[in-house]
């Protein structure tokens, strides 16, 4: 297994003084999401940063499903000049809103399930591959097709501000444990850069890194 990178201590998302429980203080703490300065880094940096933070959507206009919530636990950076980058060759309607700028949600459908990830500097973005779950949800968020299932999010929610539209993210209450890199999993191209962060020993992560062996799969 890759070695574990220590978290950063001084991050900008350590701020929570507890994890929400109830209704009124998910409202509460809704207000107050990371904000667009914290994606306008260096994705990886971004990607390290996540963990940790909750990813959260409010009930919908009849509170049905209640308040959707999760700690981040594996995320993935897709970067500049990367071959397994959607933006690797520029703009398209598929990938438009990685070039909306820092902190939008891109959301994309392949093998039948949808992914989400946020968007960090012009065509670049992380994937959220697995959370903890802070609430209910109705499915395990452990991989990122399970994680869109859990928190309803499909192609309808690509292109969404995450400071000010329906899917935000909220700061850490804690950093993560550890953190450790390792190689992204289901793509082809550039399988083999450490660009995979999760937190190590969460048991919500979706798959433990290899310690030898080719990836496969396609992004």
């Amino acid at each position: 297994m890759p070695a574990p990178i220590p978290a950063s201590v001084a991050d900008p998302g350590a701020v929570g003084p507890s994890t929400p429980r109830s209704t009124s203080e998910w409202e509460a703490a809704y207000r107050h999401p990371v904000p667009r300065s914290f994606y306008d880094r260096p994705t990886v940096r971004v990607a390290r940063d996540l963990l940790g933070c909750y990813l959260v959507r409010p009930p919908g206009p009849g509170g049905e499903e209640g308040w959707r919530a999760g700690r981040v636990v594996e995320t993935e950076a897709y970067v500049a000049n990367d071959p397994a980058n959607h933006a690797a060759r520029g703009m398209t309607e598929r990938n438009r809103s990685m070039f909306l700028g820092p902190g939008h949600v891109y959301v994309y459908r392949i093998h039948q399930v949808h992914c989400a990830n946020l968007t960090t500097a012009e065509g670049q973005a992380v994937l959220l591959r697995a959370v903890e779950p802070a609430t209910d949800l109705p499915s395990p968020p452990r991989g990122p097709g399970r994680l869109c299932r859990a928190f309803g999010l499909d192609r309808s929610h690509d292109g969404l501000d995450a400071i000010e539209g329906e899917v935000r993210v909220l700061p850490r209450v804690t950093p993560p444990r550890r953190i450790v890199a390792a190689p992204r999993i289901g793509i082809r191209l550039a399988a083999d850069r450490p660009l995979r962060f999760l937190e190590e020993g969460s048991a919500w992560v979706s798959k433990r890194p290899p310690e030898k062996g080719k990836q496969n799969g396609r992004r």
